[in-house]
C-alpha cells in the first residue's frame, strides 16, 4: 500500500504546507494532492509543489470537471506531467449541484455521463490516434450547435501525452463508484472504513463488468484524516469538525451525497441529528454530535500506539487488495512520521 499527503485547499490565504510535503518527498511517500473549492484552484499549487520537489508524485484531487472544458484538462494534465518528468496524476471529479451551479453557472445536470464523456475525451487527446472528434451529449467536438461559425475542424495535440496518464474520479455515491471503476484508473473515496469494503466493492465490481478493466490495475485511494496526540478527545475534535461540516452543510437537507454515504456506513440517526443541527445554525452541536465511533473508524486519532493499532487494520485492507493508497489529511509531520514507520 502506497502513502499519499492530502495538501488540500487553501482557506482564505493561500498556503501550501511546505514543510509536510518536504517531509512526505524526504520519507518516501509515494504522492501529494492539491484540491480545489470554490477558492484557490487545484492546478496553481500542484505546479509549485512540482517546481519545488525532485521525486514525489503530485496530484489533482480534485480539478472539478465544470471548471473547464475536457480538452483544457487534458492540456494541463499533458503541459505538467511533461514539466515534471512524468510526475502529474490527474484526479478529476464533477462537484456537487450547490458549486456547479452556484459557482460556475451552469447546469449539474448528469455528473456521471458527463464524467464518462470528459475522461473519454481527454483519453482519445493523450492518445493522439487520430483527430479529436466527439459526439456526446454534453459534449461536441469539433462544435457544431447554436452559434457555430461551421469553421471548426478536428485537432490533434501538437504536446505528445502520455496515454498511461492515470485518471482518478472522486466518488461515494453507488453510481459514481460504479463510474469510476468503468472509466478511471483510481477513485478517491472521501472517507473509509477499512473494515467495511462492502461499502465500495459491489459498485465498483459493477463498474469492471461493464468495461472489462483490470481490478488489479485499479487503486482506491481514501483520504485518512491523522491527528496525533495525547488527549484523544482533542484529537477526535477537528475530525469532528470535518464530517459536521460535510454531513451536514455540503449540499441541502434532500440531496447530501456525504450525508447519504454516512447512512450506508449505519449511521442514519447520528446522521439526521448532525444534519438538523449543522442547518440550523448550531454547529458546535453538529461536530458534539457525530459519534465517536465513526470517527475512529474513518480517522487515525490518539497516541502513537492507538494509531499504530488502528494501523495494522489499513494494511490488512491493503493486503487484501481493497486499498492501495492511504492519502494522509494532516497537519502534523510526527503523523507522517508515524505512518511511514509502520507502512513503508
Amino acid at each position: 500500500m502506497k502513502l499519499g499527503l492530502v495538501a488540500g485547499y487553501s482557506p482564505a490565504a493561500i498556503d501550501v504546507p511546505w514543510p509536510l510535503v518536504m517531509a512526505a518527498e524526504s520519507m518516501g511517500y509515494d504522492s501529494v494532492w492539491t484540491s480545489e473549492a470554490y477558492g484557490s484552484d487545484a492546478v496553481s499549487p500542484a505546479a509549485f509543489i512540482l517546481a519545488r520537489t525532485t521525486r514525489i508524485r503530485v496530484g489533482t484531487a480534485i480539478m472539478q470537471i465544470p471548471a473547464r472544458t475536457p480538452t483544457c484538462a487534458a492540456m494541463t494534465a499533458m503541459t505538467l506531467n511533461a514539466l515534471s518528468g512524468g510526475r502529474f496524476l490527474l484526479g478529476i471529479g464533477p462537484s456537487g449541484p450547490a458549486v456547479v451551479e452556484g459557482w460556475y453557472g451552469v447546469p449539474y445536470g448528469k455528473p456521471m455521463a458527463r464524467t464518462r464523456e470528459y475522461i473519454a475525451i481527454i483519453r482519445k487527446i493523450l492518445a493522439r490516434d487520430a483527430p479529436l472528434t466527439h459526439r456526446g451529449e454534453h459534449y461536441r467536438i469539433p462544435w457544431d450547435g447554436p452559434g457555430a461559425t461551421g469553421l471548426g475542424k478536428p485537432l490533434k495535440s501538437i504536446l505528445h501525452g502520455d496515454p498511461a496518464l492515470p485518471i482518478y474520479t472522486a466518488a461515494v455515491t453507488p453510481a459514481g463508484l460504479r463510474t469510476a471503476a468503468e472509466v478511471a484508473d483510481g477513485v478517491f473515496p472521501i472517507w473509509m472504513n477499512p473494515e467495511r469494503f462492502d461499502l465500495l466493492g459491489p459498485h465498483l465490481d459493477q463498474g469492471f463488468s461493464r468495461s472489462g478493466r483490470d481490478p488489479a490495475a485499479f487503486t482506491v485511494a481514501p483520504f485518512v484524516p491523522v491527528v496525533p496526540g495525547k488527549d484523544l478527545a482533542a484529537c477526535r475534535a477537528p475530525v469532528r469538525a470535518h464530517l459536521a461540516l460535510y454531513v451536514g452543510g455540503m449540499g441541502p437537507r434532500h440531496r447530501n451525497f456525504y450525508k447519504d454515504y454516512v447512512v450506508r456506513m449505519g449511521y442514519e440517526a447520528a446522521a439526521d441529528r448532525i444534519q438538523s443541527l449543522y442547518l440550523s445554525g448550531e454547529r458546535d452541536a453538529a461536530a458534539a454530535a457525530v459519534p465517536d465511533r465513526l470517527v475512529d473508524e474513518i480517522a487515525l486519532v490518539g497516541p502513537p500506539g492507538r494509531i499504530r493499532e488502528r494501523l495494522e487494520t489499513w494494511r490488512e485492507a491493503g493486503r487484501a487488495g481493497h486499498v492501495g493508497a492511504l492519502l494522509a489529511a494532516t497537519s502534523s509531520v510526527e503523523a507522517l512520521e508515524l505512518l511511514a514507520e509502520v507502512l513503508l
